[in-house]
């Protein structure tokens, strides 16, 4: 039996809508914390005397932490339901985020950005799954983009706000008011989201049946051919500031504004990327666009004045957005992906992808501690376009209820799900 869905008008009106932007909330506050040590990574060598390749440490604790973290949230969340897990990552992220405000020494900070990153890899999966439970098949495309793309306001604010406050308060609490947020907010989430819905899916038919999401190609795919974009949209908005702020002697305001458009116009990329996704069958040339274009555009970083960074850093942003919107509607259309799966799908191509972003992070800390800013940018641009070869072995999959389907191929037609 389907889990219920609370009712609504529109994509944002009635209970669901609540729920939904509650969750988007929470989104946001989670994106805060994956971006808000950016800004103080000079500051935190300096207090802990750690050199630049620390910041690349960090930087990859958290991703680890939220990779290693993506197919275990999958699976307690067809344990426990995709309410349960979501709502308890964000608790950890949210105690982890004010916890690493009091840290002592680097290695106990390294620690914490682990376990913050365990947090995110037990909410995200499970809460995108959540929204896309709200709403029947067809009308998930711009819930679950919008969701996504949430991603980019907090990302933003984790830029910016933190530039503005180190200078004047030092980096401790700016990484506090991430946690806090989260802590805030979970109480109207867990009230506005009742029990009855994202509840545990139904036993599979045969017991100890290994689950086909951790072995459908399509989720494989996807996972390895963007290992570069996650690392990329991740250390484009933590090394920035520091960037602008040593190579162009720009001031903490425009170093951080400047940053934030790395990030925050991925917000309008969401929905349209949710929506295209529902609309075609075959997604590879509008996903090796998407990621290809501004991966090219990270290669003139190091010559750009001002105008074109601006220019480069919201192509950049809006293009991701769009992509990943894509991925996360894309991965219930999958085939080998069954009903009460998709938080385990999400979770392993998140998993594969922050694992290997992880390293790209390492790479572009190294690369920058080395050779300087310049050739880091190019290594990391072209770190996000050698994988998208694999997106020829993406297949093509079935539409939503009521898109039209590709010429030549009806909705049973080979590589689509029935």
């Amino acid at each position: 039996m389907a889990a219920p869905r609370l009712e609504g008008r529109g994509v944002f009106g009635g209970p669901r809508g609540r729920a939904t932007l509650l969750l988007v909330g929470l989104r946001v506050a989670y994106a805060y914390n994956w971006f808000d040590l950016g800004p103080a990574l000079p500051t935190l060598s300096a207090q802990f005397g750690v050199p630049p390749t620390a910041w690349g440490e960090l930087v990859a604790a958290f991703l680890l932490g939220a990779g290693l973290f993506q197919v275990p949230s999958g699976l307690l969340a067809r344990r426990w339901g995709t309410r349960t897990l979501s709502l308890a990552g964000a608790a950890l992220l949210g105690v982890a985020g004010v916890a690493s405000a009091f840290a002592p020494s680097f290695e106990a900070l390294l620690l914490l950005r682990f376990a913050s990153g365990a947090g995110a890899g037990l909410f995200f999966s499970p809460a995108i799954a959540l929204v896309g439970e709200l709403y029947p098949p067809g009308e998930r495309g711009i819930p679950v983009g919008t969701f996504s793309s949430a991603f980019s306001a907090g990302a933003g604010l984790g830029v910016f706000v933190p530039a503005l406050l180190v200078p004047v308060v030092g980096w401790r609490l700016p990484l506090a008011l991430g946690g806090l947020a989260l802590l805030l907010l979970l109480p109207f989430a867990l009230r506005a989201v009742p029990r009855g819905v994202g509840g545990p899916p139904p036993a599979p038919t045969t017991a100890g049946a290994w689950p086909g999401a951790l072995t459908a190609r399509g989720v494989w795919v996807i996972g390895l051919a963007f290992v570069g974009l996650e690392g990329a949209s991740l250390s484009a908005g933590q090394f920035f500031v520091p960037f602008a702020e040593s190579v162009h002697g720009w001031g903490p305001a425009l170093a951080g504004g400047v940053g934030a458009l790395f990030v925050f116009p991925s917000l309008f990329g969401g929905p349209p990327g949710g929506r295209l996704t529902e609309r075609f069958a075959n997604r590879r040339t509008q996903l090796a666009l998407a990621t290809g274009a501004p991966a090219l555009l990270l290669f003139l970083l190091p010559v750009a004045g001002l105008a074109a960074t601006i220019a480069i850093a919201i192509v950049f942003s809006f293009a991701y957005g769009m992509v990943y919107a894509m991925m996360y509607v894309l991965a219930p259309y999958l085939p080998g992906v069954a009903e009460g799966e998709v938080s385990l799908a999400i979770g392993l191509l998140n998993g594969l992808q922050l694992s290997g972003g992880a390293v790209v992070a390492l790479g572009m800390g190294a690369a920058v501690d080395r050779f300087g800013y310049g050739p880091a940018w190019v290594l990391l641009g072209a770190m996000v376009l050698a994988p998208l070869a694999l997106l020829l072995g993406l297949p093509v999959t079935k539409t939503a209820p009521g898109a039209p389907n590709p010429p030549g191929r009806s909705p049973s037609g080979p590589g689509v799900r029935p």
